[in-house]
């Protein structure tokens, strides 16, 4: 990425139709569909738009980091490093939200309950759970490619190739990760943009690799499903 010249004009154009349809695509939802089903639309959505500007820009997903690994004990190392901050930074902001008392327990109940719901009733449901699972799996992948790989890049390019603007891209896209699952500032939103945060921090700090990346999320959300069964 950091190899091809794009005049800043042409980065924002690109963030604005992008951002634009992120956001205005969920307003569309099919109730005679499932909530994942509805999701995997708005996000392969999404993915058209990306990869529309990035054959304009003269880009690939090789170039934002979707290589074959070529050392698998890295690979599996920094999976692990990543799930392991992802834990401890969820774990850290659950025990300062429950001693600050950041949220009344029924903002949390309202937007915990419907988390459980949007995917059916899962308790003790493995042949729900085993069906969509592999949709679970893409949707996983397909928000490590659009949010780290394009929107994280697309970010950093806008703001020079600086440390600054790789740390404001970090945060940029963390902030828009989280909001996007709940589309206000809540506790949901919080975790799932420090879910975002170390992601993005990984990415740059492992050389741009989305592999690790995409495996680590793959874990989240099964371990998350599966203490919903």
């Amino acid at each position: 990425m950091r190899s091809h010249t794009i005049k800043k004009p042409g980065i924002l154009l690109d963030l604005a139709i992008y951002i634009t349809v992120m956001f205005a695509i969920r307003e569309l939802y099919f109730e005679q569909f499932s909530f994942i089903i509805n999701g995997l639309m708005w996000s392969f959505t999404c993915l058209i738009v990306a990869m529309w500007r990035m054959y304009s820009r003269g880009i690939t997903w090789k170039d934002l980091g979707l290589v074959t690994p070529t050392n698998y004990k890295k690979t599996a190392l920094v999976t692990f490093g990543i799930l392991v901050a992802t834990v401890v930074s969820i774990v850290s902001f659950n025990v300062l939200k429950d001693n600050f008392n950041w949220f009344p327990t029924k903002e949390v109940v309202e937007n915990t309950a419907p988390t459980v719901s949007k995917f059916g009733d899962l308790k003790g449901n493995w042949m729900l759970f085993f069906s969509i699972m592999p949709m679970i799996l893409v949707e996983s992948t397909l928000e490590e490619l659009l949010d780290r790989g394009f929107l994280m890049n697309w970010f950093e390019k806008l703001f020079s190739n600086t440390w600054f603007a790789t740390v404001i891209a970090v945060l940029l896209q963390a902030a828009i990760f989280g909001f996007r699952h709940s589309n206000d500032f809540s506790e949901r939103s919080i975790t799932t943009g420090l879910i975002g945060l170390v992601m993005g921090i990984a990415y740059m700090a492992f050389g741009r690799k989305l592999w690790p990346l995409i495996l680590a999320h793959c874990i989240l959300n099964t371990m998350s499903m599966v203490e919903r069964v």
